[in-house]
């Protein structure tokens, strides 16, 4: 079960207890968080979770049983992807533990990130699941790392702990267990208010091509 709760004026949207997969439930849960935290005027999002994983990412149970709903299930995944890109408010990832696929593309879509240093694992298995990557989520985690650490990252299934994370910049910053959702907060405080069309629309044209490719088909 999602939760919002607000430290002064940063938002922190707990994702949940247990896997936190993308059913569709979890998708219209999160979206529905973002309006409020977007209406309530946040100076920040910071998303987080309270069990070991941050996010396993796409629920193949639900792909399972609809199978004949996966262009529009992936589209629903990709558009909030696409959403966290571009949110008009700073945003931070906080991973308390395992974040895996899908689960650690979102974790790719916000401004910044805060790693378990002695926990959990980042890590995109697509190669050893067989499941290639989309062009949106592609162009996604390449808009965010570098060429080399794409390459390590996305074509070897290697899982980052915190601090070799921290080495290739897939997180900005590691902290302690209990810890990590205050790193993220102390990381947004800093920086206040930002008018939201103009930041929105800086982060629009940043990513632009990946949002593109993320949203062709939705």
């Amino acid at each position: 079960m999602t939760g919002l709760d607000y430290h002064d004026k940063i938002a922190v949207l707990d994702l949940g207890a247990d896997e936190n997969r993308f059913s569709p439930d979890f998708l219209d849960e999160v979206n529905a968080h973002l309006d409020t935290v977007l209406a309530d005027g946040a100076t920040g999002l910071v998303t987080t979770a309270s069990g070991k994983f941050y996010s396993n990412g796409l629920d193949l149970d639900w792909l399972g049983a609809n199978a004949d709903r996966t262009a529009w299930y992936v589209g629903r995944v990709q558009a909030l992807f696409a959403r966290v890109l571009t949110l008009p408010i700073p945003t931070a990832a906080a991973l308390p533990g395992h974040a895996f696929g899908a689960g650690a593309m979102l974790a790719i879509a916000h401004d910044n990130r805060v790693m378990r240093a002695d926990r959990g694992y980042f890590c995109f298995p697509e190669v050893d699941i067989h499941i290639p990557f989309t062009p949106g989520m592609a162009a996604l985690v390449q808009a965010k790392l570098s060429p080399k650490t794409a390459v390590a990252s996305m074509t070897t299934g290697r899982r980052f702990g915190g601090a070799d994370a921290s080495a290739v910049d897939i997180v900005d910053a590691t902290a302690g267990e209990g810890e990590v959702t205050t790193a993220a907060i102390a990381m947004l405080a800093p920086l206040g208010a930002k008018d939201q069309a103009t930041l929105g629309a800086i982060k629009n044209t940043m990513f632009a091509s990946a949002v593109a490719a993320l949203t062709a088909d939705s």
